[in-house]
């Protein structure tokens, strides 16, 4: 189980790191948006604060996670990005659903795995 557990570490922690950086300085091209992830990409960019935000939590949590340090805090900070991934690829951009659904997947696992240091969270640890 440990060697699933550091895969699906390095794994998730590459892919966040990367196409973390991609979103800040980008030097891979995207697919074409459909019309729906267009609008919301537009709403997002307006912002003028939001894609730094987004995109800056992806390589900090992906940094974290590829190097093995306080990967219950990147996991934490990396859980709502994986919800809002896996909802726009249910309702505005169906292509990718598959690889949103694995990322979500590894997410599960890890917290699972390191499921001690979320016990705090939801009472399961008393002082």
């Amino acid at each position: 189980m440990r060697i699933v557990v550091i895969v699906a570490r390095i794994l998730l922690g590459l892919m966040f790191f990367v196409f973390g950086l991609n979103g800040l300085h980008p030097f891979m091209p995207n697919p074409p948006p459909t019309p729906p992830a267009a609008a919301f990409f537009g709403a997002l960019a307006g912002t003028h604060y939001m894609f730094a935000l987004i995109f800056g939590t992806q390589v900090i949590g992906g940094a974290l996670l590829l190097f093995g340090l306080a990967v219950p805090f990147a996991l934490l900070i990396l859980a709502p990005v994986i919800v809002n991934i896996v909802f726009f690829h249910i309702f505005l951009s169906p292509d990718l659903l598959p690889l949103a659904l694995v990322v979500a997947a590894l997410e599960v696992l890890l917290a699972w795995h390191y499921r001690e240091a979320f016990a705090p969270l939801f009472g399961g640890a008393s002082r």
